[in-house]
């Protein structure tokens, strides 16, 4: 990828959406690409934190580990995200995993060196921090969700996040949610069991809330599952 592919992939992500040409070239000009091939991992957790990542094609997941080998699910992460979302200004190590799910085309910028370039131009340092703060309030209140909502509920609103994130719209205004994420993945998204997922699944099928398709494929109808919070 050269540096016109670099500065019209960067171009996209809501980070750099305020920018003029001659800022966000600034940053094209630290920037490098990268491929990464499926399953293998672009950095560990504790590696010491040195870039951020902005996804050209590709799914990655982040997640994190414990003592005993559990795994937690934070993102399932597409084309037109960037990663780790706390890379800028903070020192010390990644604090988690990130695994190719698909083979990975990423811009690569280096975090020092993106660093000085906001020293530099401080009128740009403002625009990052508006677009950083928007990422900070949605993990808050994913967090808030964990805390406020009892299993149901954080399974629900789980569906419509993804539904928004990875679904395809289809024409009767439904959401077709790809077999890509197991109960596993679901249960270790929120915190909880493969078996309490697959037994909520079970449920909402009976009472319609949800359908699958011939080949395991959810179709969901957010205002359906909007109106089981209320």
């Amino acid at each position: 990828m050269d540096k016109n592919e670099i500065k019209s992939v960067l171009a996209r992500f809501s980070l750099f959406r305020d920018l003029e040409d001659h800022e966000l070239e600034k940053i094209v000009d630290i920037s490098i690409s990268r491929e990464w091939k499926k399953n293998s991992h672009i950095f560990m957790q504790g590696d010491p934190l040195e870039n951020v990542y902005f996804i050209n094609e590709g799914k990655v997941k982040i997640y994190k580990s414990d003592a005993n080998g559990r795994e937690q699910i934070v993102a399932i992460l597409k084309k037109g995200e960037m990663f780790p979302h706390v890379g800028f200004f903070r020192k010390g190590g990644y604090p988690g995993y990130s695994e190719v799910l698909e083979q990975a085309s990423l811009v690569v910028v280096p975090i020092s060196q993106f660093e000085k370039v906001l020293v530099d131009n401080p009128h740009l340092s403002i625009k990052v921090f508006k677009v950083l703060g928007e990422k900070i309030v949605d993990l808050q209140e994913r967090l808030e969700a964990q805390i406020l909502n009892n299993t149901y509920e954080q399974i629900i609103k789980l569906l419509i996040r993804l539904g928004e994130l990875h679904g395809e719209k289809q024409e009767d205004g439904t959401i077709l949610l790809k077999a890509d994420f197991t109960n596993k993945d679901l249960a270790s998204m929120i915190g909880t069991t493969r078996e309490t997922v697959s037994r909520t699944l079970t449920k909402m099928k009976k009472d319609e809330l949800i359908t699958t398709d011939s080949n395991g494929n959810m179709i969901l109808d957010p205002d359906v599952l909007m109106d089981e919070l209320v």
